[in-house]
């Protein structure tokens, strides 16, 4: 199969794995929105879990997954798979103390953490106590999660791609599964959230031990752990935690700033930054986990205008999902959360100001998918310093933005300050990209936009014009609100694929080569 063809297909698997996943958090997000709203403990809950959440980004799927996937590919492509295993075992045998102490560190820690996040809770009676508590409890998520980063790192590289995608379903489950059930007899409801994450933390690793094993990667602890490859692949890590944890961290700024508005505001963000995961975790994660492992092997074998194919087909993808994807998060906002989230906990007032707050973060959505295309392009070339120089400016830029915006627009501002900050931070690594692998030659990529903006803009508007008719404003009325939003998304789908066919956007004839192929391989000889 064809490089692209290998992307495509990792992706294609990872998507489907992650749909499901995200189907499961989408439903997790109503069950917490249904049973307790946005207010008090919503917003501990979203603080207190922010803080193990930045961590993972920081120690599993962020800085460690690009520092171990380009060693680890470089190491089962030239040396073998015993020396890969070697490798592995040392990696997980360096991690399991390294999680183990930070761990330690964060429950001990935990008062001047949530001090940190949310300063702005100090104000309401027993805020900053409930998000304390929820952080001691949760906090040891961070050690499962970051374990699984790397047996993810491991089964990518060996192929494997559909079960490690499907981790996050298992967290879901045990998050609803006990909040539904358990939240009823405690005291305090929402510990049973907190339950949730640490049991949906280790089922979510131990899954992936049959797969592990039967790949022959299962781990062994050894002594002497402290080699050249390992120090290599932690001295790629420590400047890669800044830089791959740049989103993250915007967030997390946003949630602190959010704590110093009225109460709700976190809630809001939360929720819309959830929905606005929900496109990005189906496919740009996916697309990015899939093209790691490529990006490492032909910058491990030099083979230069292989890696700058894969990278250009990757982006073109990228702007094929997410300029529609952006657009229809922005017009299904208040349908959304309508039919999802609304009830008499969570009312009308509550749903528009959600929706701003998704109308505001949505444009991200492209830049947050080129980001995550061009960041493993330094990563496969072990380069993990740059990210961390750009990282800086768009700091500065997030931070420097969302205060005005906050006094200017409250939560929604800081959804725009964060927006901002992912376009600058996409601007820089393509300028950074271009003078370290020369010229891309993008003219097909842009053909391929001016075709596509017209066609989602016509997108847009009928979708648009099919939910001005939907009650959005009334509680209840699940069935019309689901038949009307239904129809609207089967059309706007209809319409982008016809579009896009008729004005020869190349990620069709891309797909549609793919399918021919894959029929004529199933058809009978």
């Amino acid at each position: 199969m064809s490089e692209k063809g290998n992307i495509f297909r990792a992706t294609g698997i990872m998507g489907v794995a992650t749909s499901l996943s995200r189907v499961t958090g989408l439903v997790r997000d109503m069950v917490i929105a249904r049973l307790f709203g946005a207010g008090f403990a919503s917003d501990a809950f979203f603080i207190a879990f922010t803080i193990p959440n930045l961590f993972r980004r920081f120690f599993a799927e962020g800085s460690l997954t690009a520092a171990f996937v380009p060693v680890f590919s470089e190491i089962y492509h030239l040396r073998g798979q015993h020396e890969a295993k070697r490798f592995a075992d040392r990696c997980g045998t360096f991690l399991f103390l390294v999680m183990t102490a930070v761990t330690l560190t964060g429950v001990l820690a935990s008062p001047l953490l949530v001090r940190l996040f949310g300063g702005g809770f100090a104000g309401v009676p027993g805020k900053l106590e409930l998000t304390d508590l929820l952080n001691r409890i949760m906090f040891p998520y961070l050690f499962f999660v970051s374990l699984l980063a790397l047996v993810t790192g491991i089964l990518n590289v060996l192929g494997r791609f559909f079960l490690p995608s499907l981790a996050p379903l298992f967290l879901n489950l045990c998050m609803i599964g006990s909040a539904c059930l358990l939240s009823p007899y405690l005291e305090t409801p929402i510990l049973a959230l907190a339950g949730g994450v640490i049991l949906g933390g280790a089922v979510q690793l131990l899954i992936q031990f049959p797969l592990l094993w039967r790949a022959g990667f299962l781990f062994h602890p050894v002594r002497h752990f402290l080699d050249a490859d390992v120090r290599r692949a932690a001295l790629l890590m420590l400047p890669g935690i800044a830089g791959v944890a740049i989103y993250q961290i915007n967030l997390t700024i946003s949630r602190l700033m959010a704590s110093f508005l009225p109460q709700g505001s976190v809630s809001y963000l939360y929720y819309a930054q959830r929905l606005f995961e929900f496109p990005q975790g189906i496919f740009i994660v996916s697309l990015a986990q899939a093209v790691l492992p490529a990006m490492s092997r032909h910058a491990a074998l030099n083979h230069g205008e292989d890696l700058k194919e894969s990278l250009r087909f990757s982006l073109q993808l990228i702007a094929f999902v997410t300029l529609p994807a952006a657009a229809g998060l922005m017009v299904c906002s208040i349908p959304v959360f309508s039919l999802f989230f609304m009830n008499e906990t969570f009312g009308y007032a509550q749903v528009v100001k959600t929706a701003q707050a998704l109308v505001a973060y949505a444009p991200g959505l492209v830049f947050v998918g080129v980001s995550r295309i061009l960041a493993p392009v330094f990563f496969a070339f072990k380069d993990t310093r740059t990210p961390v120089r750009i990282s800086f400016w768009t700091l500065l830029v997030n931070a420097g933005c969302g205060l005005p915006f906050m006094l200017l627009w409250g939560h929604v501002g800081l959804a725009a300050a964060g927006t901002l900050s992912a376009a600058v931070n996409s601007l820089l690594l393509w300028r950074a990209l271009k003078g370290k692998i020369g010229p891309l030659k993008f003219n097909e990529m842009v053909m391929d936009l001016y075709r596509l903006l017209p066609v989602v803009l016509v997108m847009a508007g009928a979708v648009f014009a099919i939910l001005s008719c939907g009650p959005w404003q009334e509680v209840g009325r699940g069935g019309i609100k689901l038949l009307v939003l239904g129809a609207a998304v089967s059309v706007g789908l209809l319409l982008f694929s016809v579009g896009c066919f008729l004005c020869g956007v190349s990620q069709t004839r891309e797909i549609l080569a793919l399918i021919r192929k894959k029929i004529a391989r199933k058809a009978p000889q």
